[in-house]
């Protein structure tokens, strides 16, 4: 037998042009009456108002309120319905083990919606809400999901991202979604949109024998520090001033700056890891306030580059260590950390890092990611979190 409390509920819906006054004037109405309020939410869309409440209430009232009602909605020139009967608390306050699915889509078409519903009812979870969290440069839209396991809405949530071209994100509800996060990036083609190494490269000449190297890599022939060293190598004799030049050609991913700033005006910290170079990022680090970074070292004897990397170097194991280490800085949970990057460099950070997010990544790291985004702006991340747009302009507007 539930434990649930049976009672006598009543559910308003009010549709209709909106005004100012309505929200007030339908509460004046219910005021003389003993009632309690359980839920309640209302959007408009366009000047369409659509406000929804349930409310317990005593079952003798339940007439006088319905008609009360009708009065109210015909002053008002809006249409409110009511539904009054005995059932168990279906508050949403009242229910536990929340699931939030963030979508992405620029556009986001009906068919990944549905296909999304269908995937959350086939592992039995209910939608609790659905609400928009952002309409521009992308759609993002949240649901709230009930009686759901998360790992199972993941699972099958996969197989829409594929499908329908859309990204998705699956959290934990519950206080710890507010908590304060870490989240650490990676830089090349991430932060920013260069590769640091190729820039390197095109100072010295050798841009096409890095890039056989790159591939090679990719093809799994090298290691992250076999390819690294070997590309370095091809650096040497390059004089120290490339680097000041190689610094100025850098440039910002889309919506980077936007996602370090709302971050870090949220609460939140942010920190770099990457397989670049310390003395090229450092000052773009620093310009964006951040704090923690970690990269690999240059070695520059007598003005010049040697063609060496100083040990230790950062590769895929060094990148999840420095997670660790940021966070532990930080006092944030493992659980509480979320993890940024596009290589098969990032994938253990991203793996064990409380969520972690492949952008605009190879398919190999998509798949290995629990969540992605394929839009080329960074701030989407902040979507993904729960930050709504409306959120993170407020943050923009505290910051001037």
């Amino acid at each position: 037998m539930s434990d649930e409390k049976s009672e006598f509920t009543g559910l308003i819906l009010v549709s209709g042009i909106d005004t100012p006054g309505i929200t007030q004037a339908l509460f004046e109405t219910l005021a003389p009456f003993a009632i309690t309020v359980l839920d309640i939410e209302q959007v408009v869309i366009r000047e369409r108002l659509i406000l929804t409440v349930l409310i317990s209430l005593n079952p003798a009232h339940s007439e006088a309120i319905e008609e009360d009602l009708q009065l109210c909605g015909q002053k008002l020139g809006v249409d409110i319905a009511t539904s009054f009967l005995e059932q168990g608390q279906s508050s949403i306050a009242a229910k536990t083990g929340l699931v939030h699915v963030v979508a992405l889509g620029s556009p986001l078409a009906p068919t990944a919606i549905a296909a999304i519903a269908s995937a959350i009812a086939s592992r039995g979870g209910n939608i609790e809400r659905i609400h928009r969290t952002a309409s521009y440069p992308i759609t993002a839209i949240e649901f709230i999901v009930s009686d759901a396991d998360q790992t199972d809405i993941r699972a099958c949530l996969a197989e829409v991202t594929t499908a329908h071209s859309v990204d998705i994100a699956v959290s934990p509800g519950g206080l710890m979604r507010w908590a304060k996060k870490l989240v650490v990036m990676d830089v090349d083609s991430t932060l920013i949109q260069q590769e640091v190494i190729e820039l390197l490269a095109n100072k010295a000449g050798v841009q096409e024998k890095v890039k056989e190297i790159t591939d090679s890599a990719m093809r799994g022939e090298l290691d992250f520090n076999e390819s690294l060293r070997a590309r370095v190598a091809l650096l040497a004799g390059l004089p120290e001033s490339v680097i000041t030049e190689v610094q100025k050609e850098i440039a910002l991913t889309p919506g980077a700056r936007t996602l370090v700033k709302t971050l870090h005006q949220l609460g939140h910290s942010v920190a770099v890891v990457s397989g670049g170079f310390v003395s090229v990022i450092e000052p773009l680090v620093k310009e964006l306030g951040i704090a923690h970074y970690r990269a690999n070292t240059l070695e520059i004897i007598d003005g010049k580059l040697t063609g060496k990397v100083i040990e230790p170097i950062i590769d895929r194991a060094a990148k999840a260590t420095a997670l660790r280490d940021f966070a532990e800085i930080e006092g944030v949970q493992l659980e509480q950390t979320v993890a940024i990057g596009d290589g098969a460099n990032d994938l253990d950070m991203i793996s064990i890092a409380g969520l972690g997010i492949a952008f605009n990544a190879k398919p190999a790291v998509k798949a290995a990611a629990a969540s992605s985004v394929s839009a080329p702006y960074l701030d989407s991340v902040l979507y993904l979190l729960g930050i709504s747009r409306e959120d993170i302009e407020e943050a923009g507007a505290q910051r001037k």
